[in-house]
């Protein structure tokens, strides 16, 4: 039996079993606090007497899809943690979101808790990440060392540079157009 594969699938399984509950919870509507279904404590306190928490968590369950979105995401990451195929893929999808919660808990809130939890489970990933390296070194390799068959001339970069700065020029006029016309739009619903 070899005990660093055994390890490294108690962990990919712990990781699983806490971002199940985790997810879970936000889908049924129990971690923030939901739009509609504030606590009375916080419905009745002002912006500015309102604690980090209470801020971070109204704001957090004000939108129901992306509590879904968030709480979706960690439940496919996690379960793509139960297959060795696709155990990588599910900690590239689960790092950024674990960073995320782990900046965001350090900001915002005094759960110490909650952050311990967040950190233990990145340590998870990352020492899965570990016992995988070499599958890591190799798929680093192939992406950086694909072959390059062609030198494109300065004429056609010049060409291509040109029609990039046309399309964001395009792409940001778009964006004003879009933003007058809502803007108009929410002016004459407010008269």
């Amino acid at each position: 039996m070899n005990l660093k594969k055994v390890f490294e699938l108690v962990l990919r399984q712990c990781v699983f079993i806490i971002l199940n509950i985790y997810a879970i919870s936000k889908i049924v509507g129990g971690q923030f606090y939901m739009n509609g279904r504030l606590p009375s404590k916080i419905a009745n306190t002002t912006l500015g007497e309102a604690s980090e928490f209470s801020l971070a968590w109204t704001f957090m369950g004000h939108s129901y899809f992306y509590i879904l979105f968030i709480g979706f995401t960690q439940l496919l990451g996690a379960w793509f943690l139960l297959w060795n195929k696709t155990k990588l893929i599910g900690i590239l999808i689960l790092i950024p979101i674990m960073v995320n919660i782990i900046i965001f808990d350090i900001i915002f809130l005094d759960v110490y808790p909650a952050l311990a939890n967040a950190i233990i489970v990145f340590l998870m990933l990352l020492l899965i990440l570990f016992f995988n390296k070499e599958t890591i070194k190799e798929t680093y390799k192939r992406l950086i060392n694909s072959p390059i068959n062609y030198k494109v001339p300065l004429k056609r970069r010049l060409i291509i540079f040109g029609i990039t700065v046309l399309i964001i020029v395009l792409i940001f006029t778009f964006d004003s157009f879009i933003e007058n016309w809502f803007g108009a739009s929410k002016e004459k619903i407010i008269e």
